[in-house]
């Protein structure tokens, strides 16, 4: 080698000890994972039945053996059935909820004063529809759910408070708005009315579909949105409206 010859490279340093053997398969979960999972196995179990057969007509058993997990587990995440049936309630009323409130308020902003009832319903009932039509089977089990509990006498007006009055009070701040004559009292008689039309639909029970011989289709959400939207600020204006002195 000459003086203007490049030194030669280093030596690459090789392993002196036993390679280490490649991981196969996938990583294990954390517990924290698996606890997760086992809580969505078990409120997805629970909704589904619940839906079907009412809160009375479930065991924690049976909730188990459709989540395959054992009974055990379910009163350690949940305690007794009615700890379960509230944390099944409130897992997708916080977004239904939630989105409802957001489209209305987006909506009173965008339009101020041009707000409309029938715009005001059309922001407030969509996004109910829209997950009952798009979200899967558990947002179908869901609407069923919210029918039931609705209509329910021993539980129903304390639950549906707990976790609807917030959105409902202020779509009907909204409504005072498009109708500041409107009495306190009617605005809340119109809003009964409109509920349970909200949730006998959402629960697509069929009983249109026999009544109107086909013509009608329970699971036509969208239509049923429409006629909905309609129905509620034509019955909100006759209702709230001025009274007529005869």
């Amino acid at each position: 080698m000459t003086k203007s010859d490049p030194p030669p490279p280093a030596a690459p340093q090789l392993p002196t000890g036993p390679a280490a053997p490649a991981r196969r398969g996938r990583p294990k979960k954390s517990k924290t994972a698996v606890a997760g999972e086992t809580r969505e196995a078990i409120l997805n179990a629970a909704e589904d039945l619940f839906s079907k057969h009412g809160f009375y007509g479930v065991t924690i058993r049976e909730v188990a053996r459709e989540a395959g997990v054992d009974t055990a587990l379910v009163h350690y995440y949940f305690g007794a059935k009615k700890e379960l049936f509230d944390a099944v309630f409130i897992r997708r009323a916080e977004v239904w909820n939630s989105e409802r409130v957001a489209a209305i308020d987006r909506y009173a902003e965008a339009v101020g004063d041009a707000m409309t009832l029938e715009g005001l319903f059309e922001a407030f009932l969509r996004p109910p529809f829209q997950w009952s039509l798009k979200g899967g089977p558990g947002w179908k089990h869901y609407a069923a759910l919210v029918a039931q509990t609705n209509a329910n006498p021993a539980f129903g007006g304390e639950t549906m408070a707990r976790y609807f009055d917030p959105a409902i009070r202020r779509l009907l701040e909204l409504v005072k708005r498009i109708l500041p004559q409107a009495d306190e009292a009617d605005l809340y008689w119109a809003y009964h009315n409109l509920s349970g039309a909200l949730t006998l639909t959402l629960g697509e029970t069929g009983r249109l579909d026999r009544l109107s011989g086909g013509l009608c289709k329970s699971g036509d959400l969208d239509s049923a949105c429409d006629y909905m939207v309609r129905f509620a600020a034509a019955g909100f204006r006759a209702v709230c409206g001025p009274k007529s002195d005869g």
